[in-house]
């Protein structure tokens, strides 16, 4: 290992530019400010190089991240400190350039130094700072592979100071749980009942544990062990806000057991001892565990409350309950580009002779843990008389986890893109049409039941999963379904049907539901080869809301990320959010769920949201809408180069929106980027406005749509429209897409604007020429070229032609003979031609 200055190994480039020098070997005595603290990554490489490796003291372990430039490491020393210095043990995979930086918050950062033209080795880095979170953020890897850390140590003097630690003992009487016992005279809860003659004992082996609930997340200043003659050697205190995902608090080595205290400076819901090596041939036996609490940090952001103003909770015996459905689609019903946001949540019970009409940003849900909790003997109804019986603008609305049993026999749902129709129990027939049968562009349905017949009647195309259906009448171009009970079969030659038995893979989307009397929210567990709807099993788990930030109107992107980095979920409340940094999602199991499609706002270019190289994200039900102010990545899952398997728990992407113009000028390079592998992207409408304000070919630029670079990513139900190039551009291995609806963008100024290498258009759906296999089923695309309807584009989809691609029952279409498609994919199929809006089909490809 070397241990040098680098200064003349550095080229000056700013009055940050650092300097590292060796430092005396009195240093190798200093614990680390940053050892065993809080440390979070952008990324990493897999399961064996975590980010907390690089804070443990031990330099057998590392961290590395994924094989990118834009990567970080973030270690939060629990309280304000004066940062002296910083020392990097590179691995061999080192970064050449690198910024030292520091926060109060860990989202507004100042630089310390920037490191231009390391080696590697060992940097020092002198600094000069005060704050509590301190973090190396790479520029330039020097190898091909990633950022990778022995160690990150950062020194200096806390800040901290425990004039304000409470004596109290927080823990005492608290609900307490452990590995294991002696037997049932040594509980878990003797180590808490402010009794030194009782214990708690473990049995005689390693590793053990035991842990208290403190009841809501705290700020934690110090814990107290009075050990029986059986301790911990070594052990871990560590805290957590779920009590699934811990972060180290202290790491102690050596102890000798008796009465100990110790400073800790974090937060918390949850606070344990974990044991890897007991002091004697026998177990782990505490007589007392205190913890104390007070505000030696910045305070910690509490979970759960009230749903903020724009939910409407209501029950059967709610007073004027029909007016209050009636006074909301008064409001919504043609408010496309509004601010207006509402959510109504249906206590379990019966409703009697309710029409819920739902306009625009209104969402209706049961709170029952199954469907048929939530009985409605009425309808919900989405029609198009705002419209004149043009159902093709019905968006952003949702019905989800209750049954209806409808008046006439048939309850209409006659909807466009972005609305599902989520665990639904129809008792009864669905009418997917408008009265009066005019145009309708939906649609999705999941993990619902309806006993009679769905006439989709005027609707252009529909995607169904994981449901069940009495009878299917017909359809007009592209229904496909997976995973349906009663479907059609297959007929893709003369009708529009295809047909798969089953569900690759699937997970229900999250839902919020009553427990008694207790919001919690349920993750329903992923699913393989699913057919049919997943309850009543419900097979999944439940997290309180106690477990959330819950988001109101005013919230602030920092308060937003400070939740997320203690541990909180998100519950995102009707209401539209301007943001003025990114949302971070760094955390594995992280829940991001809007209701009443809130709505994020980048301010100023930002990127929206980021969520990490990380397992089992969920996001679900929100929209993001672009900002005036150009943004790269609207939405990016997995920084690039992003290399994880995550197969046993993949993140998800349910009923996530994005808008670019309509509601006034948006700009955004990409909507939706995808780095990781194993994502599920279940249902999304990604759309560049065609109507509303802020509207033309580059007032509301955006030239991607999604953008897939991770492998083995599954999206069922794609929905994009109307980008500049590519509306999808898929360059990961084995991707699928099951049924994608796509409208080629109507204001192309001319052919010339869209011609790139020798092709006119580009196509709808693009799988990179780097690509060996892909798979896809029911895929349409349409033109409309208003601005120049001469445009003749080459094709709706260019593929490798490898024998691992393949393309199932693809149609384009000529909307009015508004422009015309010479060839289905590549140069197979036949051309459109005329003003009839009659398709080019293929049922294969190659």
């Amino acid at each position: 290992m070397r241990l040098r200055s680098l200064g003349a190994a550095f080229a000056v480039t700013a009055a940050l530019l650092a300097l590292p020098t060796a430092h005396p070997s009195a240093r190798a005595a200093e614990t680390p400010l940053s050892q065993g603290r809080t440390i979070t990554a952008s990324s990493e490489e897999n399961a064996g190089t975590p980010a907390a490796a690089a804070v443990d003291g031990d330099t057998g372990t590392r961290w590395s991240s994924a094989a990118a430039d834009d990567q970080w490491l973030r270690v939060d020393l629990g309280a304000s400190a004066t940062v002296t210095s910083v020392v990097l043990n590179w691995e061999a995979a080192y970064g050449k350039d690198y910024k030292l930086q520091i926060s109060d918050n860990g989202t507004s950062w100042t630089d310390l130094k920037s490191v231009t033209g390391s080696d590697g080795g060992t940097d020092t880095v002198d600094v000069s700072g005060q704050g509590r979170y301190v973090r190396m953020l790479g520029v330039h890897r020097a190898t091909q592979w990633g950022y990778s850390l022995w160690e990150f140590q950062v020194f200096g003097t806390s800040g901290g100071s425990q004039a304000g630690c409470d004596t109290a003992n927080a823990a005492q009487g608290r609900a307490a749980t452990t590995s294991s016992t002696e037997s049932a005279d040594f509980p878990a809860s003797a180590a808490f009942d402010g009794n030194n003659a009782t214990r708690w004992s473990s049995q005689a082996s390693d590793p053990q544990w035991i842990r208290v609930d403190l009841g809501s997340v705290k700020d934690l200043c110090g814990v107290d062990l009075r050990w029986e003659a059986a301790y911990g050697k070594d052990f871990r205190i560590e805290s957590s806000t779920d009590g699934q995902n811990w972060s180290t608090l202290k790491s102690v080595t050596g102890a000798s057991g008796g009465n100990a205290s110790y400073a800790v400076s974090g937060s918390g819901r949850y606070v344990r001892v974990y044991g890897t090596a007991r002091g004697t041939v026998y177990g782990y036996s505490l007589w007392e565990f205190a913890v104390h609490t007070g505000t030696t940090g910045t305070p910690p952001v509490e979970g759960g409350g009230d749903l903020g103003p724009n939910v409407i909770v209501v029950d059967p015996s709610t007073a004027n309950l029909q007016q209050k459905f009636d006074d909301v689609f008064s409001r919504q019903e043609s408010n496309q580009f509004g601010s207006g946001r509402y959510q109504f949540l249906l206590k379990p019970g019966t409703y009697n002779n309710i029409n819920a009409q739902l306009g625009f940003y209104t969402s209706v849900s049961g709170l029952g843990l199954n469907p048929d909790d939530t009985q409605i003997n009425g309808d919900i109804t989405v029609d198009a008389g705002w419209f004149n019986g043009n159902a093709t603008q019905n968006f952003w609305r949702s019905a989800e986890n209750l049954a209806i049993r409808p008046v006439s026999g048939d309850d209409r749902w006659a909807v466009a893109q972005a609305a599902p129709f989520r665990r639904i129990h129809v008792q009864g027939g669905l009418n997917l049409a408008p009265n009066g049968y005019g145009w309708a562009s939906g649609g999705y349905i999941a993990d619902s039941k309806i006993d009679g017949t769905v006439g989709p009647y005027s609707q252009q195309q529909w995607y169904t999963r994981d449901s069940s259906v009495g009878g299917w009448t017909n359809g007009v171009w592209n229904m496909t379904f997976t995973g349906v009970q009663g479907a059609p079969a297959t007929n893709f030659d003369n009708g529009p049907y295809t047909t798969l038995d089953n569900t690759p893979v699937s997970r229900e989307k999250p839902f919020l539901y009553l427990d008694g009397s207790t919001y919690k929210v349920f993750v329903p567990a992923k699913r393989t080869n699913a057919r049919g709807v997943s309850w009543p099993a419900n097979a999944g788990s439940s997290i309180p809301l106690d477990q959330f930030y819950v988001v109101k109107p005013g919230a602030t992107a920092t308060t937003i990320n400070a939740a997320l980095a203690q541990g909180l979920n998100l519950l995102f409340t009707p209401g539209v959010y301007h943001i003025d940094r990114t949302i971070e999602v760094n955390r594995a199991n992280t829940v991001v769920l809007g209701l009443g499609l809130a709505t994020l706002v980048p301010d100023n270019g930002i990127d929206a949201m980021h969520v990490a190289d990380v397992d089992g994200v969920k996001l679900a039900g929100f929209l993001i809408d672009a900002g005036p102010v150009n943004s790269d990545t609207l939405l990016r899952i997995g920084a690039p180069g992003s290399a994880a398997d995550h197969s046993a728990n993949p993140t998800t992407m349910q009923d996530v929106f994005v808008r670019i113009g309509g509601a006034g000028p948006g700009l955004a390079t990409n909507s939706v980027v995808v780095n990781s592998n194993n994502v599920i992207i279940d249902h999304t409408w990604l759309w560049r406005a065609d109507h509303g304000s802020g509207v033309g070919w580059d007032t509301n630029r955006a030239d991607y749509g999604l953008r897939v670079n991770g492998n083995d990513v599954l999206a069922t139900g794609l929905f994009v429209e109307h980008y500049n190039k590519y509306d999808v551009y898929w360059a990961g291995e084995r991707g699928r897409t099951i049924f994608f609806q796509n409208e080629k963008a109507y204001d192309v100024p001319n052919a010339a604007a869209v011609t790139h290498d020798g092709i006119v258009g580009y196509a709808a759906y693009k799988v990179a020429d780097s690509v060996t296999t892909h798979e896809a089923w029911g895929l349409g695309s349409y033109c409309n070229f208003t601005s120049d309807p001469s445009i003749v584009q080459a094709h709706g989809f260019q593929v490798p032609t490898g024998s691992g691609i393949k393309l199932h029952d693809l149609l384009v279409i000529s909307l009015g003979g508004k422009g015309q498609y010479a060839h289905v994919v590549n140069n197979t199929g036949a051309p459109t031609s005329g003003s009839d809006t009659i398709p080019s089909k293929l049922t294969r490809f190659p």
